[in-house]
């Protein structure tokens, strides 16, 4: 059994937020529920509940414990709609931790209709888990899903080779689906992959070993999210977006104040930093947090900069270092996952909701539409309809301080991301990764 840590070991741990990714009946949310229930992380009530509504249900899904009584996949399928057809619709989240880590986890939808919940699930997420039915093989869904993680930048993906039980522990079906995986998806480029053979069922290679898989070296699922490096990559670009102007008044220690999040990099007392789109620069003359002043802070605190200079400056706009400024744009190209039932109209205006800045846009065009058959750019397209994915042109009223998404530094997903929004309804309608200047249909 695994020991329970001190609170001060707790408050000291580095959290993991991960997603599971997977074509229907791959098995997520009953892995997930393996995972909360071997670890410890199932309350009594709950899990009372549990068994009860799993008697009640007679076992929909075959994904009962005959031990335990108990389907699993339940504790994240919530929705009654989910519990009837023993499908994943939305986004579930759930928290635990162990000794060694704190976690977050987003339960996301197999069905290619619900693409966009597994976006919004993936969208901060450190590591993804990509499971494969290793009766099924590599479907057109774990394609779209790996797809997804690369496009995010997704700094681990774990593949988890789930069902070994049916198909008699082989090892030789894990090695075959490996080299399969790797196949299909070489073109992605992701990075840190990991394969673990596991049983979610059952649940060999979950947190326990078990006894069916010995052949197996590696570590189990949760040793690993225990283990994985989730600290940020470091970098010099400092990118502050401005959320509120702060005027504590005369008895306050400043008359006007930057407030936000650092979204990359570091600052300090004294850099020399410029103010976008405006252009003008100045120095940092003191860092307030909650707490009072420091020297310099770093992503992510949120922090309230007080400048050298009396600029005229506003929600919406970019503190940055004064040599590493962001891109200033009025038009740019981006890749855009389109998540509405009405297609992307390239007629219409949008609202792009940038760091802290919304503004109104117009497509110039779309270049193409990623085939996810085959990972290659289809050029014959003029629209996107929902859950595609494809490289568009945008043009916006107000100009934009941008990043590539991906860049010889990493990933930008603050200055590098940015959603579409509809104008008329005000509903998210699309998901924008920018890309790099020079980049051409």
């Amino acid at each position: 059994m695994r020991s329970v840590a001190s609170k001060s070991r707790l408050f000291k741990q580095t959290l993991l937020r991960f997603s599971t990714a997977g074509s229907v009946d791959d098995g997520k949310s009953t892995l997930i529920g393996r995972l909360l229930f071997d670890a410890k992380s199932i309350f009594e009530d709950q899990m009372s509940a549990l068994v009860k509504t799993t008697a009640r249900r007679g076992g929909v899904g075959g994904n009962v414990d005959s031990e335990l009584a108990v389907d699993l996949a339940l504790l994240t399928d919530g929705l009654i709609a989910e519990r009837e057809q023993g499908i994943t619709i939305d986004v579930a989240y759930r928290y635990f931790a162990t000794p060694e880590r704190k976690f977050i986890i987003a339960d996301t939808p197999g069905h290619e209709q619900y693409t966009r919940n597994m976006v919004t699930g993936a969208s901060t997420a450190d590591l993804t888990i990509v499971l494969v039915d290793a009766r099924k093989g590599v479907l057109p869904q774990s394609r779209r899903h790996s797809l997804v993680a690369s496009l995010l930048g997704i700094r681990h993906v774990v593949v988890a080779i789930n069902k070994m039980d049916l198909v008699d522990w082989s090892q030789e079906r894990f090695e075959a689906l490996r080299s399969e995986f790797l196949d299909v998806t070489g073109a992605l480029h992701l990075s840190n992959l990991h394969f673990i053979p596991v049983s979610a069922l059952k649940g060999d290679m979950v947190v326990d070993r078990g006894a069916n898989l010995d052949w197996y070296q590696g570590p189990t699922l949760l040793d690993l999210l225990e283990t994985v490096d989730v600290a940020a990559p470091a970098t010099e670009t400092f990118r502050f977006p401005v959320q509120l102007v702060s005027r504590p008044g005369v008895a306050g220690a400043y008359t006007r104040g930057y407030m936000g999040r650092i979204e990359a990099g570091r600052i300090a007392v004294g850099d020399r930093v410029v103010v976008q789109p405006a252009g003008i620069t100045t120095t940092v003359r003191e860092i307030v947090t909650y707490d009072g002043s420091i020297d310099e802070a770093d992503a992510p605190q949120s922090v309230t900069l007080v400048l050298a200079d009396d600029i005229d400056i506003s929600r919406g706009d970019l503190i940055t270092h004064a040599d590493t400024p962001a891109r200033v744009a009025r038009s740019f190209s981006a890749m855009l996952c389109w998540m509405d039932a009405d297609a992307l109209d390239p007629t219409r205006k949008y609202l792009i909701k940038h760091t802290t800045r919304t503004t109104k846009a117009v497509i110039e065009g779309v270049d193409y539409k990623l085939d996810i058959g085959n990972l290659q750019p289809d050029h014959s397209v003029q629209r996107l309809a929902m859950n595609d994915i494809g490289a568009v042109r945008f043009k916006v009223r107000e100009p934009l301080m941008v990043d590539a998404y991906r860049d010889e530094h990493g990933f930008n997903r603050s200055t590098g991301g940015f959603i579409v929004i509809d104008e008329t309804s005000n509903h998210t309608v699309g998901a924008g990764m920018i890309l790099p200047e020079d980049t051409h249909g």
